[in-house]
């Protein structure tokens, strides 16, 4: 069984008396049979689901325990579906049994027509003694000249940090606790050939799509067998079958590359845009402007700057309800404070879409304040045990919303707040760790995701037309399990624009620009503490859902003038930077960066000097992913970096072949530390 597309390939061996065994992921082979790659495919290969029993003496793909007499696994093989087209992916459902175990399994694989494959298994208990499910993860091979190991950690502030390895023999694993995707969270776990980069080499790379706890981990055993696995990390008790009762795995996505990260990257992207979204409007959010300060006359102030410099979405953020004058208070009280808002946010959001605006509102709905009128009247709704609450973080306690109750009063409050105010936008926070989740007796993020899963999905259904951004103090919780129920991620609460620029270069590896959301933020960072020049933090913002997260109404005039004039080449930009190609070069020079994204016809780049150079004369700038055989126009969009040191084609537009742009590329500009360059190409 073959499935093909984009020029990748899935081969799979159907002729064993188990599982079928995977025996290629990687390049496409070309218009060849299935039994006639048989005799080139012999080397040692992985069933779908590893185990002892077909000789595979690393992690098996399912472990369990039940209660009674205990039997290994080893299933039999009852059918094999199949519904593929050559060169356009397809589907393969595999339906296997172990009689004497007492479990089913079910196993479904799909390759997109852009060549990336997602894997689930769903296994059922099939006899009266209850199954313990300790793991069931999705798995598929790589060959031996995958040396090396990409994978990212990071804290508050700073996510997506990467970090290499040799891939050797053993086991590297990323096991995720925190009961939210985390910031230390990998993401991706790649395996490539060595120095593989954004443009060269060849990798593979696994995804989990689940925002509860999740591993994933490469491995290399001495049979000659190397895999790339990931799956839902369970706690011990925490999935337990009755009979007839089943467990299926969330999607877990596995893509490969001929040509570095850029590809692997450019198929995940391929996957989330199939959901297509509208217009990605430019968008103010409140936070750092005026944090609990909702004095209604500032707001108003505010929204009138933001929509001169050309702003199309205001946001709320936290403090808007009931008690919340500080972060020690309120959360769960999702009443509009009367003794702030004594007409309820009308006033404002009346304004602000009279503006031409959106208007949207912040909330924390899975987290409750002890101090509250809720947690007061209901404390049997936290999650723990109520005997010794879980350590509080950030003052919070997190709602258990796998209970009826507490989901039904989350749904009631958000949908009649919706309905109330149209409101066009959430942005939905979720701020501490999950810890000592204890939900009836037994570990609690499996059902507590679900339970966020299902009341997502519930309130989009009502408001079909509400967008909603998943915000994790940061970056805490981006997978595609939480993308498939939102419309974008806020990528980090740091708005430094040189750590943003690394932060958005690697998650951007996972997550589409036009869903990573991107501020301009104030003069000098909150986090950080460092001072940037305006066109720095607004060419960084630019290349993402672009938005500004600064008070406004401390600018002066020419501040305000110089954020439009970037507004506005954003929204000229924008048709390119949110269904583009994203492109990064790997560019020699470790002081600085170029990336861009890319259509047939247009292209924009940015060359980012971060640091001092060490080298006199800059690196030329090399324009990836351009047609060589295509002329080209290439100028400077938006306003150039002042400095003398600006070479003759900024000057005025020139015209080159994408062969000279992507080979021999452009002399590069000399540029200060914590400047950047924007390129506009044009298909002549």
């Amino acid at each position: 069984m073959i499935l093909s597309a984009a020029g990748a390939a899935l081969v799979l061996d159907d002729s064993g008396p188990g599982l079928p065994r995977v025996r290629h992921f990687g390049a496409g082979l070309g218009p060849v049979a299935g039994p006639g790659l048989l005799p080139a495919l012999a080397s040692p290969a992985p069933p779908l689901l590893p185990a002892q029993g077909d000789s595979w003496y690393g992690r098996p793909g399912l472990s369990g325990v039940r209660d009674g007499e205990q039997w290994p696994v080893r299933w039999t093989l009852e059918r094999c579906d199949v519904a593929a087209e050559p060169g356009s992916g397809g589907t393969v459902t595999v339906t296997a049994s172990d009689a004497r175990a007492g479990l089913e399994l079910v196993s479904e694989l799909v390759m997109d027509g852009g060549g990336l494959v997602r894997m689930r298994h769903q296994v059922r208990n099939a006899a009266a003694s209850p199954y313990r499910v300790e793991g069931l993860v999705c798995a598929l091979p790589v060959p031996a000249r995958a040396g090396e190991l990409l994978d990212f950690t990071g804290r508050w502030a700073l996510e997506k940090v990467p970090q290499r390895r040799a891939f050797g023999h053993g086991v590297w694993s990323r096991e995720n606790r925190r009961g939210r995707t985390g910031h230390d969270g990998t993401g991706l776990l790649v395996a490539g050939t060595e120095g593989f980069g954004f443009r060269t080499g060849e990798v593979w790379a696994v995804h989990a799509g689940w925002s509860g706890g999740h591993v994933h981990y490469a491995e290399r055993i001495a049979e000659g067998v190397s895999l790339l696995a990931a799956g839902e990390l369970l706690e011990p008790g925490e999935v337990v079958l009755g009979e007839g009762e089943s467990y299926r795995t969330p999607w877990v996505y596995f893509t490969w590359s001929g040509g570095g990260l850029d590809d692997a990257s450019a198929r995940l992207h391929g996957h989330l845009r199939a959901r297509s979204l509208p217009v990605r409007p430019v968008t103010l959010n409140n936070w750092e402007a005026t944090y609990f300060d909702h004095g209604l006359d500032r707001l108003l102030e505010l929204a009138d700057k933001a929509a001169a410099a050309g702003i199309e979405r205001f946001v709320l953020d936290d403090g808007w309800f009931r008690h919340r004058r500080h972060d020690r208070a309120g959360l769960g009280d999702w009443y509009v404070d009367e003794g702030v808002w004594p007409d309820g946010l009308h006033p404002l959001a009346d304004r602000v879409r009279k503006l031409g605006m959106q208007f949207g509102l912040w909330f924390e709905p899975e987290m409750v304040n002890p101090d509250s009128d809720l947690a007061r009247e209901h404390p049997d709704w936290i999650l723990g045990r109520a005997e010794r609450m879980p350590p509080p973080q950030r003052h919070q306690q997190v709602l258990d919303l796998a209970r009826p109750e507490a989901y039904a009063y989350l749904l009631e409050r958000l949908d009649t707040l919706v309905g109330e105010y149209a409101l066009d936008y959430i942005k939905w926070d979720h701020n501490r760790d999950i810890a000592e989740p204890v939900h009836g007796g037994v570990p609690g993020v499996h059902a507590q995701t679900v339970a966020v899963y299902r009341l997502l999905d519930e309130l989009r259904r009502r408001h079909p037309a509400l967008e909603i951004e998943s915000c994790s103090s940061g970056g805490a919780r981006i997978d595609y399990g939480i993308l498939a129920r939102t419309d974008r991620v806020w990528t980090s609460d740091s708005n430094d624009a040189l750590d943003r620029q690394a932060i958005q270069r690697w998650t951007g590896l996972l997550v589409p620009p036009e869903r990573l959301g991107s501020h301009v933020g104030a003069p000098r960072d909150h986090v950080t503490g460092r001072s940037l020049p305006l066109a720095f933090r607004a060419a960084t913002a630019l290349f993402g859902h672009m938005g500004v997260e600064w008070d406004l109404t401390s600018a002066g005039q020419e501040e305000l003038e110089e954020l439009g004039t970037w507004i506005a080449l954003h929204k000229r930009l924008r048709p390119v930077l949110h269904a583009g190609r994203v492109v990064r070069a790997d560019h020699p020079d470790p002081s600085a960066s170029l990336h861009g994204v890319v259509l047939p016809e247009r292209a924009v780049y940015a060359f980012a000097q971060l640091t001092s150079r060490v080298d006199i004369a800059p690196a030329p700038l090399r324009l990836p992913g351009l047609d060589p055989a295509a002329l080209y126009e290439v100028r400077v969009a938006g306003p150039a970096p002042e400095r003398s040191g600006m070479p003759e084609w900024a000057a005025a537009p020139v015209r080159l072949p994408g062969s000279v742009l992507g080979e021999l590329g452009l002399p590069a500009p000399v540029l200060r530390p914590a400047t950047a360059l924007l390129i506009e190409v044009e298909r002549v």
